[in-house]
Protein backbone atom coordinates (compact mmCIF):
# COMPACT_ATOMS: atom_id res chain seq x y z
CA UNK A 1 0.00 0.00 0.00
CA UNK A 2 1.17 3.09 -0.96
CA UNK A 3 2.55 5.68 1.70
CA UNK A 4 0.31 9.36 2.19
CA UNK A 5 1.95 12.64 1.21
CA UNK A 6 0.32 13.70 4.41
CA UNK A 7 -1.03 12.02 7.45
CA UNK A 8 -2.79 13.60 9.99
CA UNK A 9 -4.04 11.89 13.05
CA UNK A 10 -5.76 12.78 16.23
CA UNK A 11 -4.70 16.77 15.96
CA UNK A 12 -5.35 19.32 18.63
CA UNK A 13 -4.92 23.18 18.96
CA UNK A 14 -6.35 25.15 21.79
CA UNK A 15 -5.47 28.99 22.78
CA UNK A 16 -5.66 30.28 26.24
CA UNK A 17 -8.11 33.71 26.23
CA UNK A 18 -7.68 35.48 29.67
CA UNK A 19 -8.46 32.58 31.72
CA UNK A 20 -10.30 30.19 29.04
CA UNK A 21 -8.61 27.49 26.89
CA UNK A 22 -10.31 27.80 23.53
CA UNK A 23 -10.25 24.52 21.30
CA UNK A 24 -9.86 25.60 17.78
CA UNK A 25 -9.18 22.02 16.37
CA UNK A 26 -9.83 18.94 18.07
CA UNK A 27 -8.77 15.30 17.31
CA UNK A 28 -8.38 15.76 13.83
CA UNK A 29 -7.53 12.60 11.67
CA UNK A 30 -7.63 13.11 7.58
CA UNK A 31 -4.93 11.71 4.73
CA UNK A 32 -3.83 13.51 1.42
CA UNK A 33 -2.42 11.40 -0.85
CA UNK A 34 0.53 12.94 -3.65
CA UNK A 35 -1.79 14.60 -6.61
CA UNK A 36 -4.91 14.87 -4.25
CA UNK A 37 -6.38 18.07 -3.30
CA UNK A 38 -8.40 19.39 -0.24
CA UNK A 39 -10.43 21.90 0.21
CA UNK A 40 -10.80 23.12 4.00
CA UNK A 41 -14.20 24.90 4.58
CA UNK A 42 -16.12 26.24 7.52
CA UNK A 43 -17.10 29.32 9.65
CA UNK A 44 -14.68 31.91 10.17
CA UNK A 45 -12.70 30.79 13.97
CA UNK A 46 -13.09 27.46 12.64
CA UNK A 47 -9.19 26.54 12.33
CA UNK A 48 -8.28 26.58 8.65
CA UNK A 49 -5.65 29.02 8.65
CA UNK A 50 -4.55 27.81 12.01
CA UNK A 51 -4.57 24.02 10.82
CA UNK A 52 -2.37 25.46 7.97
CA UNK A 53 0.02 26.56 10.16
CA UNK A 54 0.44 23.50 11.62
CA UNK A 55 0.83 21.70 8.40
CA UNK A 56 3.92 23.86 7.49
CA UNK A 57 5.57 23.75 11.11
CA UNK A 58 4.48 27.60 11.97
CA UNK A 59 2.84 26.48 15.29
CA UNK A 60 3.28 23.23 17.23
CA UNK A 61 -0.12 21.03 17.93
CA UNK A 62 -1.19 20.20 21.41
CA UNK A 63 -1.72 16.92 20.73
CA UNK A 64 -1.56 14.12 17.74
CA UNK A 65 1.28 13.90 14.82
CA UNK A 66 1.55 15.11 11.34
CA UNK A 67 3.12 12.80 9.07
CA UNK A 68 4.80 14.12 6.14
CA UNK A 69 6.92 12.24 3.94
CA UNK A 70 7.86 9.99 6.24
CA UNK A 71 8.79 12.44 8.94
CA UNK A 72 6.59 12.49 12.18
CA UNK A 73 6.06 16.04 14.10
CA UNK A 74 3.91 16.03 16.82
CA UNK A 75 3.48 18.30 20.16
CA UNK A 76 7.23 18.07 20.95
CA UNK A 77 8.76 18.79 17.93
CA UNK A 78 9.20 22.53 18.33
CA UNK A 79 11.56 21.74 21.48
CA UNK A 80 13.74 19.45 19.61
CA UNK A 81 16.53 20.80 17.69
CA UNK A 82 16.29 17.73 14.83
CA UNK A 83 12.63 17.91 14.66
CA UNK A 84 12.68 22.22 14.25
CA UNK A 85 15.10 21.45 11.57
CA UNK A 86 13.17 18.77 9.68
CA UNK A 87 10.41 20.93 9.84
CA UNK A 88 12.79 24.44 8.34
CA UNK A 89 14.03 22.17 5.22
CA UNK A 90 10.06 20.66 4.48
CA UNK A 91 8.81 24.34 4.56
CA UNK A 92 11.81 25.53 2.24
CA UNK A 93 11.60 22.32 0.07
CA UNK A 94 8.69 20.60 -0.07
CA UNK A 95 5.80 22.79 0.54
CA UNK A 96 4.91 25.71 -1.40
CA UNK A 97 2.50 28.57 0.72
CA UNK A 98 -0.03 30.69 -1.34
CA UNK A 99 -1.64 33.42 0.92
CA UNK A 100 -4.01 35.76 0.23
CA UNK A 101 -2.12 38.69 -0.30
CA UNK A 102 0.90 37.53 -2.82
CA UNK A 103 4.01 37.29 -0.78
CA UNK A 104 6.60 38.94 -3.17
CA UNK A 105 9.53 41.05 -1.89
CA UNK A 106 9.15 44.50 -3.03
CA UNK A 107 12.68 44.91 -3.75
CA UNK A 108 13.17 42.14 -5.97
CA UNK A 109 11.02 42.23 -9.56
CA UNK A 110 8.44 39.27 -10.02
CA UNK A 111 11.59 37.21 -12.05
CA UNK A 112 14.35 37.71 -8.88
CA UNK A 113 11.69 36.48 -6.71
CA UNK A 114 10.62 33.65 -8.56
CA UNK A 115 14.34 32.58 -8.94
CA UNK A 116 15.35 33.41 -5.27
CA UNK A 117 12.23 31.08 -4.42
CA UNK A 118 13.44 28.21 -6.29
CA UNK A 119 17.04 28.66 -5.02
CA UNK A 120 16.05 28.48 -1.57
CA UNK A 121 14.18 25.61 -2.09
CA UNK A 122 17.48 24.09 -3.66
CA UNK A 123 15.76 23.85 -7.60
CA UNK A 124 17.54 25.59 -10.39
CA UNK A 125 16.34 28.73 -11.22
CA UNK A 126 16.98 28.55 -14.68
CA UNK A 127 13.40 27.74 -15.27
CA UNK A 128 12.10 30.88 -13.56
CA UNK A 129 11.34 32.87 -16.40
CA UNK A 130 9.51 30.16 -18.06
CA UNK A 131 6.91 29.75 -14.82
CA UNK A 132 6.03 33.23 -15.51
CA UNK A 133 5.56 32.65 -19.38
CA UNK A 134 2.97 29.47 -18.19
CA UNK A 135 0.73 31.62 -15.82
CA UNK A 136 0.77 34.29 -18.83
CA UNK A 137 2.64 37.41 -17.18
CA UNK A 138 6.00 36.33 -19.09
CA UNK A 139 6.55 40.36 -20.16
CA UNK A 140 6.02 41.45 -16.88
CA UNK A 141 9.09 39.43 -15.74
CA UNK A 142 11.43 43.01 -15.21
CA UNK A 143 8.59 45.05 -13.31
CA UNK A 144 8.35 45.14 -9.47
CA UNK A 145 5.13 44.06 -7.26
CA UNK A 146 4.05 47.56 -7.04
CA UNK A 147 3.79 47.80 -10.65
CA UNK A 148 1.41 45.33 -11.65
CA UNK A 149 -2.09 44.15 -10.84
CA UNK A 150 -3.05 42.18 -7.80
CA UNK A 151 -4.71 39.36 -10.12
CA UNK A 152 -0.70 39.59 -11.82
CA UNK A 153 1.39 39.22 -7.88
CA UNK A 154 -0.79 36.15 -6.99
CA UNK A 155 0.42 34.38 -10.74
CA UNK A 156 3.82 35.46 -9.73
CA UNK A 157 3.44 33.95 -6.41
CA UNK A 158 1.90 30.76 -8.01
CA UNK A 159 5.34 30.92 -10.28
CA UNK A 160 7.32 30.98 -7.29
CA UNK A 161 5.57 28.04 -5.47
CA UNK A 162 5.40 26.09 -8.39
CA UNK A 163 9.56 27.41 -9.19
CA UNK A 164 10.04 25.28 -6.13
CA UNK A 165 8.66 21.94 -7.21
CA UNK A 166 6.72 21.30 -4.19
CA UNK A 167 5.60 17.79 -2.79
CA UNK A 168 2.66 19.93 -1.12
CA UNK A 169 0.60 23.35 -1.76
CA UNK A 170 -1.18 25.21 1.13
CA UNK A 171 -3.04 27.96 -0.27
CA UNK A 172 -4.75 30.35 2.37
CA UNK A 173 -8.08 32.43 0.62
CA UNK A 174 -5.18 32.34 -2.90
CA UNK A 175 -8.15 34.58 -4.36
CA UNK A 176 -9.97 36.11 -1.68
CA UNK A 177 -8.44 39.53 -2.46
CA UNK A 178 -9.39 39.59 -6.09
CA UNK A 179 -11.85 40.00 -8.21
CA UNK A 180 -14.20 37.38 -9.43
CA UNK A 181 -13.30 37.21 -12.90
CA UNK A 182 -9.37 37.20 -11.84
CA UNK A 183 -9.62 35.10 -9.13
CA UNK A 184 -11.57 32.66 -11.57
CA UNK A 185 -8.67 33.09 -13.76
CA UNK A 186 -6.23 32.59 -10.99
CA UNK A 187 -7.63 29.30 -9.06
CA UNK A 188 -7.89 27.95 -12.57
CA UNK A 189 -4.17 28.13 -13.08
CA UNK A 190 -3.39 26.90 -9.73
CA UNK A 191 -6.35 23.56 -10.56
CA UNK A 192 -4.69 22.95 -14.01
CA UNK A 193 -0.71 23.41 -12.74
CA UNK A 194 -1.42 21.18 -9.39
CA UNK A 195 -2.67 18.44 -11.69
CA UNK A 196 -0.55 18.31 -14.23
CA UNK A 197 2.86 18.30 -11.52
CA UNK A 198 0.83 15.65 -9.28
CA UNK A 199 2.09 17.53 -6.13
CA UNK A 200 -1.02 18.20 -3.06
CA UNK A 201 -2.94 20.63 -2.57
CA UNK A 202 -4.99 22.26 0.80
CA UNK A 203 -6.99 24.94 -0.45
CA UNK A 204 -8.49 26.87 2.66
CA UNK A 205 -11.55 29.32 1.25
CA UNK A 206 -14.66 30.54 1.88
CA UNK A 207 -15.64 30.40 -1.78
CA UNK A 208 -18.08 27.42 -2.44
CA UNK A 209 -17.49 27.28 -6.11
CA UNK A 210 -13.49 27.42 -5.51
CA UNK A 211 -14.01 24.45 -3.00
CA UNK A 212 -15.84 22.31 -5.20
CA UNK A 213 -12.80 22.39 -7.57
CA UNK A 214 -11.30 20.05 -5.56
CA UNK A 215 -11.69 16.53 -4.84
CA UNK A 216 -11.63 16.37 -1.31
CA UNK A 217 -13.83 18.36 1.02
CA UNK A 218 -12.97 18.58 4.76
CA UNK A 219 -15.73 20.89 6.94
CA UNK A 220 -14.07 21.97 10.13
CA UNK A 221 -16.85 23.51 11.63
CA UNK A 222 -18.21 20.24 11.71
CA UNK A 223 -15.09 18.43 12.01
CA UNK A 224 -15.51 15.72 9.54
CA UNK A 225 -14.66 14.68 6.22
CA UNK A 226 -17.67 15.13 3.50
Amino acid sequence: MTESLLAVRGLSKHFVSGNETVPVIEKLTFTLDQGQSLALVGRSGSGKSTLLNLLCGLESPDAGTIVMQGQVFDAGSAATREKAAAWASLRRQQIGVVFQEANLMPALTLLENVRFRAQLAGRDPANSEDWLTRLDIGELAQRYPDQVSGGQRQRAALAMVFAMEPALILADEPTGSLDRQTAAEVAQVLFDLQARYCCGLILATHDAELAAGCQQLLDLGHLSAL
